[in-house]
């Protein structure tokens, strides 16, 4: 074979390994028909929002505002999971009804937020699959009882204000420990690559007993040292001090009163795998002693 045959020839086998090894970095870099990023880990992100008041679903400020752009900047879900602050239950149950009823949880507030409605379809089969794949504990299957909260619609009505993406809420049984829950959220771990967003909806500051009904009022703080707890907490991967020891933290007693807010974050923790990084769509405080601040893992 001639030397310009055999150069040729080099040339020819070089480009296709250098084409084989660089597909899986093009392939990372590929981006969808809506012009979003895919992730490479082919893994939903997960969300914890901070939701706040129940007004906040009629509201348009920076909040609002960060959750419109947190949507737009990820793949729209084949389904949403929720954890919402406001289904406590006795036993973990997932609603399996094909549509969920909007419940206006609470009182006292302008009828525009009771007219709301948020008629997202639900799932069953992907219920029906989370039953069947978690055996311990056992979840229940709510055909009937239960819906969407204002944990879930105040926030989602926001990120997906067309109500075009299947919802099922995961109750929070509260007669077990902060443990309990964030193990479930390991289990729901599988969901991430079905193309399932999952999500927590509370407070990781709430107290409303201390609440200033101006929405701009100073932070206590209090609030504002848990709050920053927390964030470096999250940001070292130092989950075992946000399960076993938010209620010793300084501030934390204040901060969380009672769990129910609290406890979504733990499910979205148990889920985070050991690539994803976490950052903070939105931080803030309203009203004195709840914080707004929501995490992101990916």
């Amino acid at each position: 074979m001639s030397e310009p045959i055999k150069r040729r020839n080099f040339i020819i086998q070089s480009l296709a390994l250098f084409v084989a090894l660089s597909a899986p970095a093009w392939a990372a870099k590929k981006k969808s028909s809506q012009g979003k990023v895919m992730n490479n880990k082919n893994k939903m992100p997960l969300l914890f929002i901070g939701h706040g008041s129940p007004m906040n679903a009629l509201a348009h400020n920076e909040y609002t505002k960060a959750l419109s752009k947190l949507a737009s900047s990820i793949e729209t879900p084949k389904a949403i999971l929720m954890i919402s602050a406001h289904w406590m239950t006795k036993g973990t149950w997932v609603t399996a009804m094909d549509k969920p009823k909007t419940i206006h949880d609470f009182g006292g507030f302008p009828k525009a937020l009771f007219d709301v409605q948020y008629p997202a379809p639900g799932k069953p089969e992907l219920a029906q699959n989370l039953i069947k794949e978690i055996t311990t504990p056992s979840i229940g299957a709510d055909a009937d009882e239960w819906g969407l909260d204002h944990g879930t619609w105040s926030v989602l009505r926001h990120m997906y204000p067309n109500a075009n993406v299947p919802v099922l809420q995961l109750s929070m049984d509260m007669s077990k420990p902060a443990e309990y829950h964030y193990e479930i959220g390991k289990k729901l771990k599988f969901l991430r690559s079905q193309g399932v967003l999952i999500m927590g909806s509370g407070n990781i500051v709430h107290n409303l007993r201390q609440i200033d009904w101006d929405e701009k009022a100073k932070a206590f703080a209090w609030a504002v040292e848990f709050d920053q707890w927390v964030k470096e907490k999250a940001q070292s991967r130092d989950f075992n001090s946000l399960v076993k020891d938010f209620m010793s933290a300084k501030g934390g007693a204040l901060s969380v009163p009672t769990p129910d807010h609290y406890y979504p974050l733990l499910y979205v923790l148990g889920a985070v795998d050991e690539l994803d990084q976490v950052s903070f769509p939105y931080e803030g405080m309203q009203n004195a002693s709840i914080s707004m601040r929501s995490f992101k893992w990916n």
